[in-house]
C-alpha cells in the first residue's frame, strides 16, 4: 500500500428513492440473516501491528470498478480518491487509519477548495443553500495527524451531497466508531463513497453535482492474527435504529455497488474478511 506522507501526480484513467431504499433494505436483510456470524469464542487480545502477524499488503487503496464509470484517481496526503466527472463526486475514497493518527493536534480546516487537476471538481458554492451538507467521505477528524492532510481533506473531490440528518447523525456515529476501532486494532483500512441508481437524478449547483441515494463504507483490519471486515450502507436520509441494522458483509456491498474491494489481498484473506462479518466482534472493546 502506498503510504502517504507526500503527494503524487494524477493517474487519469423524492418516489424514486423509495425503490433505491427497498433494494438497499433487501441487501441489509439478506446480509443480516444469511451472513452474520457470532463472535462467541474469545481469541487473542494482542494489540498493535507489531504484536500480530508481520504482514504488509500493498495497494489496499485500490478498488476495481466497472469500466463504464468515469474515473480519475489521485493520491492526496492521507487518502486516495477515484473521482467521477459526470457525477461530480467521488466513486470512492480510500484511506488507512492508524490508531496513533486519531489523536492528532491539527484543528479542523473548514477551507473547502476546488482542485484544478480534477476534471469536473465542483466549487463549494455549488452546495450553498442546496439543502445538502458538504459530506466528507474521508472525515477531517481522521486527518488530525498532519496539517497538509487536514487541508487536503477539504478538497471538494472528497465531498458528496449529504442530508444533514445523516451527516450529523448515523454517519458521524460510524466515523467515531472507526477511530475507536483503529485505536484498538492499531490499523484499519476504510473505503467509502456514494451509491447511485438510475432514479437518482437530482443535481445541485451550477456544476450539477449529482445527489446520491445512499452511501457505502467498507472496513477491514487486515493485520490482526484473525483479519476481519465489515460493510455498511446508509440511505441518504435520517437513519433510525442501531448501527448494526445497517451492517453487512463486504461481499454484499460489492453486489450492490458493483465494486471489487481490496483485490490486492491474498485470496484466502480476501475471502475471510469479505464473506462474513460480526458486528458483535467489531463493536467489542477488545481484539477478538
Amino acid at each position: 500500500m502506498s503510504r502517504r506522507r507526500k503527494k503524487k501526480k494524477n493517474n487519469f484513467k423524492t418516489l424514486g428513492y423509495s425503490i433505491s431504499l427497498i433494494v438497499i433494505g433487501i441487501g441489509i436483510f439478506m446480509a443480516r440473516n444469511s451472513e452474520m456470524i457470532n463472535a462467541d469464542d474469545e481469541m487473542s487480545t494482542k494489540t498493535g501491528i507489531g504484536n500480530s502477524c508481520s504482514r504488509h499488503f500493498p495497494a489496499l487503496e485500490t478498488v476495481s470498478i466497472p469500466d463504464s464509470l468515469p474515473q480519475q484517481t489521485k493520491e492526496y496526503v492521507g487518502f486516495t480518491i477515484s473521482f467521477n466527472k459526470e457525477n461530480r463526486t467521488p466513486n470512492y475514497v480510500a484511506w488507512e487509519l492508524l490508531g496513533e493518527e486519531t489523536e492528532g493536534a491539527k484543528g479542523r480546516s473548514d477551507k473547502f477548495w476546488t482542485d484544478p487537476d480534477i476534471v469536473g471538481c465542483p466549487d463549494t458554492r455549488d452546495y450553498t443553500r442546496s439543502g445538502y451538507d458538504r459530506g466528507h467521505m474521508c472525515p477531517s477528524a481522521d486527518q488530525k495527524w498532519s496539517e497538509e492532510a487536514m487541508n487536503d481533506c477539504f478538497v471538494m473531490a472528497n465531498i458528496c451531497p449529504q442530508l444533514h440528518a445523516l451527516n450529523n447523525g448515523a454517519w458521524k456515529t460510524l466515523e467515531n466508531k472507526e477511530r475507536q476501532w483503529a485505536k484498538r486494532d492499531s490499523a484499519i483500512m476504510i473505503v467509502a463513497g456514494p451509491i447511485y441508481n438510475p432514479m437518482d437524478t437530482a443535481r445541485i449547483g451550477n456544476a450539477g453535482v449529482r445527489v446520491p441515494g445512499a452511501f457505502f463504507k467498507v472496513i477491514i483490519a487486515p493485520y490482526l492474527d484473525q483479519p476481519r471486515g465489515i460493510g455498511f450502507i446508509y440511505p441518504n436520509m435520517a437513519a433510525p435504529g442501531n448501527m448494526q441494522d445497517y451492517a453487512m458483509s463486504i461481499d454484499n456491498v460489492e453486489k450492490i455497488t458493483g465494486f471489487d474491494f481490496f483485490p490486492s489481498l491474498p485470496d484466502d484473506i480476501e475471502e475471510k474478511v469479505e464473506s462474513s462479518f460480526s458486528f458483535k466482534e467489531w463493536n467489542s472493546s477488545r481484539i477478538q
